[in-house]
């Protein structure tokens, strides 16, 4: 029996009939949804926060869709700032927390005539920057998933264009032509993998097909880009399934293709690799938190680094070959292509070389710097994913693990510790609970705290000390009464 659909009918699931609750909701994001509201314009919660809610998911972000102009929402909030050349963002800033504001948009009018539409990158699309209405907004987006609004006036779910149908289906559909909107947007294919291993959805028919026929369409999108999605595709610890759909959909041979070359080699859907990204899946859900990209880029090299070893070792007869050497260039034409940051490339290499110190039982009163403890971690985590891969013992890797001095993995905890109540502890804290008051210059008597504004409590004499010391030293020059009575009103009207 064939489904058909109008173009312009809207499905509508009133509160009763779907799961979503403002409880679920991050408090920020209903702050700037209620602003928008209260101040007359539409706004909508879209994108995967309504989509991940509907599954039962806890979204990672929230963003939300307006009829507001960018500068409209600046005018709104004061924590906003906007970002974007191709179309402007407004990032509304809550302490840590961003929440994404987007106007409304459409797709951009074909004001340029392409002569050939099936030279590769004819259809790459630059431009986005054509406001529109939230159907249109809707009709813009990639998948009909992602194209689900949450009306907070009526905690409706607004579906335009078949989204929850495919979501109760598990399907992951293209919105429009999937081979022209794949090539407007090549990253797109690479989103299409990562949701549906992560999300357990089926690519529908014609969308995977458009994947494997335009693959090396990925070449035209900016390599920071691509660099991003590929650090992605190890989210929500879900890189096996995720780069075992890569290698299917013949994406993986434009984008890593000596990582293609050893899956191919070494029994395709069979290969080692598989394994070994299951269990790195494995051991991050097992720590609850994600790894490093330098980790999980040496994760990724290690099969074809070690094939690579054991061919230069079983051609040579020698066992001395050179580990960093060997690192280096297998990791050199993925950093040709993406540029990788170079912290994140020789964290890896290092980690790909630290293995064959690993191998062996350390010797007698070996110690570890406590410098290296973060580096020397990652390494340990390597060496266990690949041991758990081949069945092997990890009595080895538990010998090295006793070597860690204990403090130095409890100062690495207390920093973080810090760094977390840093960012954290408000801004009066930092400072003294005297905001917007003057430095003094040199040569120059600070300015005393207003009493009346000031609060004696939040100072302490230990800070006092410090500013008398700091004042200490230097030629001091007495300042006018009149200026040692404005410089405190100065301060007040600055905060």
């Amino acid at each position: 029996m064939l489904f058909f659909r109008k173009r312009d009918q809207v499905v509508i699931r009133p509160r009763a009939e779907h799961p979503i609750s403002r409880r679920d909701i991050a408090p920020e994001a209903l702050k700037v949804l209620y602003r928008l509201s209260e101040a007359g314009y539409k706004a909508y919660l879209v994108g995967g926060s309504v989509r991940d809610l509907l599954l039962g998911r806890t979204p990672k972000d929230f963003d939300v869709g307006t009829d507001a102009r960018p500068r409209e929402i600046k005018r709104l909030f004061r924590n906003c700032f906007l970002v974007g050349r191709r179309f402007r963002l407004a990032h509304i800033v809550f302490g840590d927390k961003v929440i994404e504001t987007s106007t409304f948009r459409r797709q951009p009018d074909d004001g340029v005539e392409v002569v050939d539409e099936d030279a590769p990158g004819a259809l790459y699309q630059s431009s986005d920057n054509t406001f529109g209405t939230p159907e249109e907004d809707a009709r813009r987006r990639d998948f009909t998933v992602n194209g689900l609004f949450y009306d907070i006036k009526t905690f409706e779910i607004i579906d335009y264009v078949g989204g929850l149908r495919d979501l109760d289906q598990r399907v992951l559909r293209m919105i429009g032509d999937p081979n022209v909107r794949m090539r407007e947007d090549p990253v797109r294919m690479m989103r299409a993998v990562r949701l549906a291993a992560r999300l357990d959805m089926t690519i529908e028919r014609k969308t995977y097909r458009a994947i494997c026929k335009h693959h090396a369409e990925i070449a035209q999108a900016a390599p920071a880009r691509v660099l991003e999605e590929i650090f992605r595709l190890f989210a929500f610890s879900s890189a096996a399934p995720t780069f075992k759909l890569l290698w299917k959909t013949r994406l993986m041979s434009s984008l890593l293709p000596n990582l293609d070359q050893y899956v191919k080699k070494s029994g395709g859907a069979n290969s080692p690799l598989w394994n070994l990204l299951e269990k790195q899946d494995e051991m991050e859900r097992g720590e609850g938190e994600s790894f490093a990209n330098g980790l999980h880029l040496a994760v990724l090299a290690y099969p074809f680094f070690k094939a690579t070893v054991d061919e230069l070792e079983g051609a040579s007869g020698d066992r001395n070959v050179n580990h960093l050497e060997v690192a280096e260039q297998c990791l050199a034409d993925f950093n040709k292509r993406f540029k990788v940051p170079k912290a994140v490339f020789y964290h890896a290499v290092h980690l790909l070389d630290e293995q064959q110190r690993l191998d062996a039982m350390p010797a007698s009163g070996r110690r570890i710097r406590p410098g290296r403890a973060q580096e020397f971690a990652d390494a340990l985590r390597l060496a266990r994913i690949r041991l758990a891969a081949t069945g092997c013992s990890t009595a080895t890797v538990d010998a090295w693990q006793k070597l860690v001095p204990a403090q130095a993995w409890t100062a690495a905890a207390r920093n973080k510790k810090r760094r977390d109540s840093r960012k954290k502890q408000p801004a009066s804290s930092k400072t003294g609970g005297q905001q917007g008051t003057r430095k003094p210059q040199a040569g120059e008597k600070a300015a005393e705290p207003d009493r009346d504004t000031a609060a004696p409590e939040t100072a302490s004499p230990r800070s006092s000390d410090r500013k008398r010391r700091r004042r200490g030293g230097g030629r001091r020059r007495r300042a006018s009464p009149a200026t040692s009575e404005q410089q405190p009103a100065a301060a007040v009207n600055a905060e």
